[in-house]
């Protein structure tokens, strides 16, 4: 009985875990890499669910089957024993998992959001100009950051201003660079 303890109490103490790690990773600002298609042309960040090998030895699967395994093989221990108890107790491991744990974290998982966008994930991305810049290659780009349009304060990149490119109201620009500290940052003509 002591190696179905033991899948019980591993599967407990690795869910707290879990929890404490993604509850530490948000309360302290941190964030998975994501990526926004249509912006630039990246790709899209990865959702959903894994599938074959990788959802079997997802945490979250292991975890789930030892403590089903330790709650079938304490229950039936009574009335099972040797290697036939320890067939049903993994049955039953993959059992919890399957009928239990993954419904009942895939509904939870529904109410996930996608983390929100920073200034500086708009390194990369198009802009537009909203004014015509001055001698010294400053103006005002507009850029959409989760669906709102914001206004940053723009320089153009030395080798473009070098050239003698104007840059005129509704001209195009890429973003080289941002400092959201100082709601700036560096374009390149496209």
């Amino acid at each position: 009985m002591g190696a179905y303890v033991v899948g019980l109490v591993l599967g407990v103490v690795g869910f707290a875990v879990m929890a404490v790690g993604g509850l530490t990773r948000h309360s302290h600002g941190g964030r998975a890499g994501h990526g926004r298609a249509g912006h630039g042309g990246r790709a899209g960040g990865v959702r959903g669910h894994g599938r074959g090998l990788g959802r079997l030895t997802s945490p979250r699967f292991v975890f789930s089957v030892a403590m089903g395994l330790g709650l079938t093989g304490i229950i039936l221990h009574p009335f099972l024993a040797g290697w036939f108890l320890a067939l049903v107790a993994v049955a039953g491991g993959v059992l919890f998992e399957r009928v239990l744990v993954g419904p009942l974290w895939d509904s939870l998982m529904r109410f996930a959001s996608e983390p929100a966008l920073t200034l500086e994930s708009c390194t990369g991305d198009d802009a537009t100009t909203v004014t015509t810049f001055d001698g010294r290659g400053h103006g005002i780009v507009s850029v959409e950051l989760d669906g709102q349009v914001v206004h940053l304060l723009a320089t153009l990149q030395a080798n473009d201003r070098a050239g003698g490119s104007r840059v005129r109201s509704g001209t195009r620009v890429r973003i080289e660079d941002v400092d959201a500290a100082q709601n700036r940052c560096t374009v390149s003509l496209r």
